[in-house]
């Protein structure tokens, strides 16, 4: 818990300015901006988990590395350097088109992972968790804040009562396929003056994380597979283009003009960065801190997908 406690704070850096009401208007002469985000250097290595030190091994580590771990990469970077499933968003917009429409953001708890790993939301908006698993997860909810991280809500995730809570032996466990929605549970994601990040992690399972940003108009997007991104019904004017991942710590923005019924394209490369980022982040060398037994390791069967460290 303390390292991801640790990157919210960084987190803060470039998001303490006081938001401003934004005025919904009909706009008859707005342009559109598409581009792309590229990750430029070495993509950071991935967090790791021993999955024997955590509830819920053997069904939760039908993800896992063969080696009894849990493997989390934040950053999603295909071949070519293609930033996946980061937020790109323009800030300076006082007025402009509405918000789409008054969808409740939801979030799934699947396989022992917390989908989307990135959510965007209004400040005052609730979210919805639903847990598909046939395990209890624990939903715990920060955000930052000048003396460090607050508690935004903290809360039971039950699963579905149709899931069978007893299995015969480890196997059935690992076994167990079937995905079913438990009660949702809506919580509201009220922040704090100025602050616009909040994660949620499991409190039973470590590596489960989700990270949201609390949007201040409807210009935002989220880069697809190839890391691209369009924004429509863009007012003319000058704005600050600004790229936001929850693992980056400085600020990836450039300006941008659009004119009346524009087009224009913003091709954005962000640093990518260097250093430890984790406590546990995975080594080079074999894993050293915890012994996992060859019999353990048998049980914990990667049946879903065999990660790569």
């Amino acid at each position: 818990m303390s390292s991801v406690l640790a990157v919210l704070i960084f987190a803060a850096v470039g998001f303490g300015n006081p938001a401003w009401a934004y005025e919904e208007i009909t706009v008859t002469d707005g342009g559109s901006i598409t581009g792309t985000v590229t990750l430029k250097g070495q993509v950071p290595k991935p967090k790791g988990y021993n999955l024997t030190t955590l509830p819920d091994q053997f069904y939760c580590g039908r993800i896992s590395d063969g080696q009894g771990w849990r493997i989390l990469q934040p950053f999603q970077v295909g071949p070519a350097g293609e930033f996946r499933d980061v937020v790109v968003y323009l800030e300076g917009i006082e007025k402009g088109k509405p918000f789409g429409e008054k969808t409740v953001p939801q979030i799934e708890a699947k396989d022992c992972l917390f989908m989307p790993f990135t959510t965007v939301v209004r400040d005052d908006q609730t979210v919805t968790v639903i847990n598909m698993d046939p395990v209890m997860h624990d939903l715990q909810a920060y955000e930052t804040s000048k003396l460090g991280a607050r508690v935004l809500f903290n809360v039971p995730l039950p699963m579905n009562p149709q899931h069978p809570r007893n299995f015969k032996d480890h196997s059935d466990a690992g076994l167990y396929h079937k995905h079913m929605a438990g009660p949702p549970m809506k919580q509201l994601v009220n922040l704090s003056k100025g602050r616009r990040i909040f994660v949620m992690q499991c409190g039973f399972h470590a590596y489960m994380e989700s990270w949201g940003l609390a949007i201040r108009n409807p210009y935002f997007a989220k880069t697809d597979e190839q890391g691209r991104f369009t924004m429509t019904n863009v007012p003319p004017g000058t704005y600050k283009l600004v790229v936001w991942h929850p693992y980056i710590r400085t600020t990836t923005e450039q300006t941008i003009t659009i004119g009346p019924q524009g087009s224009m394209q913003a091709n954005i490369a962000v640093p990518a960065p260097t250093g430890r980022l984790y406590a546990n982040e995975v080594m080079d060398h074999g894993y050293t801190r915890y012994n996992v037994s060859e019999e353990v390791k048998k049980e914990i069967d990667p049946i879903i997908e065999k990660q790569h460290h």
